[in-house]
């Protein structure tokens, strides 16, 4: 038996804006098991990087985590103090970004800005700390490593600046990484490249990840389970290899029917848009999307359901 190494219940996250309350994340249940690639995926909006800000309290106002819990190392996060979640970020839960620009400081060389992590949580001296950072961009695979330190983040290719956000990520070995789309503006082959490191380190490391993304192409090839979110909710997870091939929820089968497929005429598509999520619709939110649809779809909440080994569904159906 898999033990579980973080666990997400009922998890509500919302947005107090000027035109309303935005409820991004409406009871979100997950758990990530040691050792594991889970995929999350979904369309715009589903809530996938909500969740992952949300369990390192690093949602920004006006959003606010409302309920839920969040245990890892059989602890609530969400209970913990400003200065205590500073000491599990980086050190126990890392996250990648989705876009290495806006993440890296312009104004310090990409040495300095590896070795603080480490001078912050283990604290190492300085020269010390710059050496573990060298090690760990010739780790991520950086030709002339030594040049690259001395160096800003202005001087360095879209796939090099996510090579060091990973090699900063996974600088204490964390237990968990959380990557956020990070492929996101990648050419193909980088895009590639990218998640070769990640699935090499990760087999080195012995850690869990977490990999958000809108590509079903990479989650088939590189996770061991899928979360498919939809308007704030988890509605089906499920080992990967069974959900691409025997999906159960409306909004599973339609994305699944997105893909491209040489069989194909045309791409299919799924009616209707998202609901609005300041005033989210009683009973199922995929309802006035669902060719499926039962009158008590409509006032009814569907609760998660166990139709096989580790394969949950929110569905009437089942």
């Amino acid at each position: 038996m898999r033990n579980t190494l973080l666990s997400i219940k009922d998890l509500k996250t919302y947005f107090y804006t000027y035109v309303g309350v935005v409820h991004a994340l409406n009871g979100v249940n997950l758990e990530v098991y040691e050792n594991e690639w889970l995929g999350i995926v979904g369309e715009t909006g589903s809530g996938k990087s909500v969740t992952a800000m949300s369990l390192l309290k690093l949602v920004p106002p006006p959003g606010k985590v409302e309920s839920g819990e969040v245990m890892f190392d059989n602890e609530n996060i969400l209970d913990k103090s400003d200065s205590e979640i500073r000491k599990v970020r980086g050190a126990k839960i890392s996250m990648v970004f989705q876009d290495p620009s806006s993440s890296l400081n312009p104004l310090i060389n990409v040495g300095f800005q590896i070795s603080e992590t480490t001078m912050w949580h283990q604290h190492l001296k300085k020269p010390e700390a710059m050496q573990k950072a060298l090690e760990m961009l010739e780790r991520v695979g950086i030709p002339s490593p030594d040049k690259r330190m001395v160096e800003y983040p202005h001087q360095l290719s879209g796939g090099m600046k996510q090579r060091v956000m990973i090699a900063i990520a996974l600088s204490l070995n964390p237990k968990l990484l959380i990557a956020d789309e990070p492929t996101t503006n990648l050419d193909v082959t980088t895009q590639a490249q990218i998640i070769y490191l990640m699935k090499d380190l990760q087999k080195e490391f012995k850690n869990s990840v977490i990999l958000i993304t809108h590509n079903l192409g990479v989650v088939s090839k590189t996770t061991d389970r899928v979360a498919v979110m939809y308007a704030g909710r988890v509605v089906e997870k499920a080992p990967t290899r069974e959900i691409f091939k025997n999906p159960k929820h409306p909004y599973t089968i339609g994305l699944m029917a997105t893909l491209p497929s040489l069989k194909a005429e045309w791409l299919e598509a799924i009616p209707g848009t998202v609901p609005s999520l300041l005033q989210p619709p009683t009973g199922c939110q995929f309802a006035s999307r669902c060719k499926s649809v039962m009158d008590h779809c409509w006032t009814e909440n569907p609760e998660p359901k166990q139709i096989d080994t580790d394969h949950w569904v929110e569905c009437h159906l089942y």
